[in-house]
């Protein structure tokens, strides 16, 4: 059975109420890691499968890179989560993600940014073509 849009968007509607859940007990300051851990746990917790930095597979003409490439969470096998601990959400992290995403043939990636007073405010959903292609229902 193929997974839908909204199964999707559902997901991901989860995924950021784990974030919101973990900054409003921590707030902002922190290092990207310690918010790392903590997604995993409050994930994990929620009955989410999570795997944390997770290498991105890549190959330049037929080979594989000396360095890994690893994005921060991916939750359920659909979404790809980049976590930031930053002033601004600089275009380069988006650009990023999205390379995730296309590398990894994922349908869906949040870049969440726990630098700052609204999760939701500050966080960026990117879908692919693969998300597009789905069925809504």
């Amino acid at each position: 059975m193929e997974v839908t849009q909204n199964e999707i968007n559902q997901l991901a509607y989860e995924v950021v109420g784990s974030a919101i859940e973990v900054h409003k007990e921590l707030g902002p300051g922190l290092l990207e890691s310690i918010y790392e851990q903590c997604m995993i746990e409050e994930l994990t917790k929620n009955g989410f499968n999570v795997f944390s930095q997770v290498p991105v597979p890549i190959s330049y003409k037929g080979k594989q890179p000396e360095q890994d490439l690893q994005w921060d969470l991916l939750v359920n096998n659909l979404i790809v989560i980049e976590l930031k601990a930053v002033e601004t959400i600089l275009p380069v992290f988006k650009a990023q993600l999205l390379t995730y995403l296309k590398l990894a043939e994922k349908p869906k990636g949040l870049l969440i940014n726990f630098h700052c007073k609204n999760i939701v405010q500050q966080m960026v959903p990117l879908v692919t073509e693969q998300f597009a292609e789905l069925d809504k229902d």
